[in-house]
């Protein structure tokens, strides 16, 4: 199959149609002399198979299907290409049987209506997305004895090091082991590996008998939670339908939040056994990992993993599992190799070191990964994770009893698994960049109130009832907001070539500043008091609303090229908007109430740009 690849010497005269589809000119990205694909600032991947005379696309197809072993499907393979090369007007494509156009109708119309291997597949990235949730609050419980058993209570930093285990594991290897580990492994080899090691340490850590022993089976235990959150997103982007895929990444801090609830439950369903209690507590998050661990093995593995790895049969009976018809495994197994071809020709055969380095090299790239960086940070700076990690203690403080901080640290698990609920279509009707600057400001003040709650006298019924009820609500805002965004916005910011090792970015960015957290807030509690520290905390959520509304560009309803356009903005261009148009806009529309106010928007889409459009032979300019 012919690769598509353009000189970088070509004007854009001289172009022959069958290398671009319709592109949008913009003006920070696009050169009008030429388009030099080795410095590629805008990382435009366009369907590589628009414009390809039909004559030279079946010749490309035999070829393919030859050089593959898939000459007996090679009639399916011309059907599926044709549909590929213009999947909107399908209906043209001669040739097709009734059952092909059905399925491919169904597919626009009945999107849900799916496979059950494809289901199977859902069902296991949900485990794996509980179990993250579970690990992380394993040892909320636990905090309330261990130390004690350990003794190490009077040290805020050993308690802390100990629960930041798992996260400083992750951010410095399980993370970045992700990439070799799918490059030889499979998606789902990897999902194994770490599930593995989601199991058999949180068993050792529930059989350690100092400290030291807990943080190794911890550590232990990150480079499980590294390298499948890093993995189960890209399996399930890679697995599901386009049509389906928003919503199903979306699902992980959903069912992240689930599990975060299932801890909780067997926190509080723990705690009334003795000494056993925090062994328990911290030994049952293998649970939900052994389902995970049998399980993966009964999905079908990434068609673009076996693609990528020239095993075409195997992806094309990946496909099948996957697909509704034949017609639409072949569409997509044609489809995918072009777009690996497309891919190659622009960024070249690149290691895994050279695409880490071109995180922050590539122009493009390196805006959609300080991007990445600010909402993982973020996620962070919020404080979220204050509660999820040490709430019971944190509720202990307050002046509950045991009992009851843990019964509060379960309404806190099941406000933020509720409200994830909303999220589902709050992302894509009001956006990734409105959520997170509408609800940071309400996470501040729901955190602050929380923390000068503590002031009231603890002898006050009102007492641990408002630091209750501001904690909550605090859940309440942070689900639908700043839960949800990262992992969605990660999974879709990075181009195709720099998903993987991008996502390991963004993942080991939000595990990293949650070892931070982790490892500091005891200490910090202690000093500064709980007051104190929530409200260090409320001014970090002030820093991170700055930092969103800098450097974090809109991404809701935009398509891959789209998004190309929009990094494709120098940052400093996008910061200078913010400042000088949006926030004098924001006073005088909502401040100063003049509904006569006028917001000149930053980006100009097709309707607004001039266009390429192909002619016979060459490529023209249009207004």
């Amino acid at each position: 199959m012919s690769s598509g690849k353009v000189s970088p010497n070509m004007s854009v005269e001289k172009i022959n149609p069958r290398h671009f589809e319709e592109i949008s000119l913009e003006e920070n990205g696009f050169n009008k002399d030429r388009i030099d694909l080795n410095n590629n600032t805008t990382a435009k991947i366009q369907n590589p198979l628009a414009g390809i005379p039909r004559e030279q696309l079946m010749h490309d197809v035999d070829a393919f299907a030859v050089k593959h072993h898939l000459a007996d499907i090679s009639g399916l393979l011309k059907r599926g290409a044709l549909v590929a090369q213009d999947p909107i007007n399908f209906e043209d494509v001669d040739g097709l049987q009734e059952d092909e156009r059905e399925s491919l109708h169904d597919e626009i119309e009945h999107k849900w209506r799916q496979p059950k291997a494809m289901y199977f597949t859902v069902i296991l990235c949900s485990i794996g997305a509980a179990v993250q949730g579970w690990d992380q609050t394993g040892s909320n419980g636990a905090n309330l004895s261990f130390p004690l058993e350990f003794g190490i209570a009077h040290n805020e930093w050993l308690i802390g090091l100990v629960n930041a285990g798992p996260y400083i594991a992750s951010a410095f290897f399980g993370c970045w082991l992700s990439d070799p580990l799918n490059n030889h492994l499979g998606r789902r080899g990897t999902i194994f590996f770490s599930a593995v090691f989601c199991t058999l340490p949180v068993i050792g850590s529930a059989f350690t008998q100092t400290w030291q022993q807990m943080f190794v089976c911890r550590l232990l235990l990150g480079i499980g939670m590294g390298s499948k959150a890093s993995t189960i997103p890209i399996y399930c982007a890679e697995n599901v339908p386009a049509s389906i895929r928003g919503g199903l990444v979306m699902t992980w801090q959903l069912w992240t939040a689930f599990g975060i609830l299932l801890g909780f439950c067997a926190n509080l369903a723990m705690y009334n056994v003795g000494k056993l209690a925090w062994r328990l507590q911290i030994g049952s998050a293998f649970i939900p990992a052994i389902p995970l661990l049998i399980g993966v093995y009964f999905c079908p593995e990434s068609p673009r993993w076996y693609i990528k790895k020239g095993r075409y049969q195997k992806a094309y009976q990946s496909l099948l599992r996957l697909r509704n018809n034949p017609i639409q495994a072949a569409r997509d197994l044609y489809y995918i190799d072009a777009v690996l071809a497309a891919e190659s020709a622009i960024v070249g055969e690149s290691n895994y070191i050279t695409r880490f380095i071109e995180l922050f090299t590539i122009p493009r790239v390196r805006r959609a990964t300080l991007a990445s960086f600010t909402v993982m940070l973020a996620q962070q700076m919020c404080g979220i994770n204050i509660i999820a990690f040490y709430s019971s203690s944190v509720f202990v403080k307050a002046g509950s009893s045991t009992l009851t901080a843990l019964l509060a640290s379960f309404g806190f698990g099941l406000v933020n698994f509720v409200f994830a609920f909303p999220a589902v279509w709050t992302i894509d009707t009001f956006g990734r960049r409105a959520l997170l600057l509408f609800t940071f400001p309400q996470m501040a003040w729901t955190l602050l109130a929380a923390g000068l709650c503590f002031q009231i006298p603890a002898d006050s019924k009102a007492h641990l009832g408002l630091i209750s009820l501001f904690i909550f609500l605090f859940a309440a805002f942070y689900s639908p907001g700043e839960g949800p965004v990262p992992f969605t916005y990660s999974a879709e910011v990075f181009p195709l070539s720099h998903r993987e090792v991008g996502m390991a970015w963004a993942v080991s960015t939000c595990l990293f500043w949650a070892a931070v957290l982790s490892l500091t807030w005891p200490r910090m509690e202690a000093v500064m008091g709980s007051t104190g520290a929530f409200c260090f905390y409320t001014g970090l959520n002030l820093l991170a609303f700055c930092l969103i509304f800098l450097f974090v560009p809109e991404t809701k309803q935009r398509t891959l090229e789209e998004l190309d356009q929009v990094f494709a903005v120098p940052t400093r261009t996008h910061a200078k908007y913010q400042l000088t148009k949006a926030l004098p806009y924001f006073f005088k529309r909502y401040v100063f109430r003049n509904k006569a106010a006028k917001l000149e928007p930053l980006y100009k889409f097709d309707r607004d740009t001039p266009r390429i459009k192909r002619s016979s032979g060459v490529v023209e300019k249009t207004s």
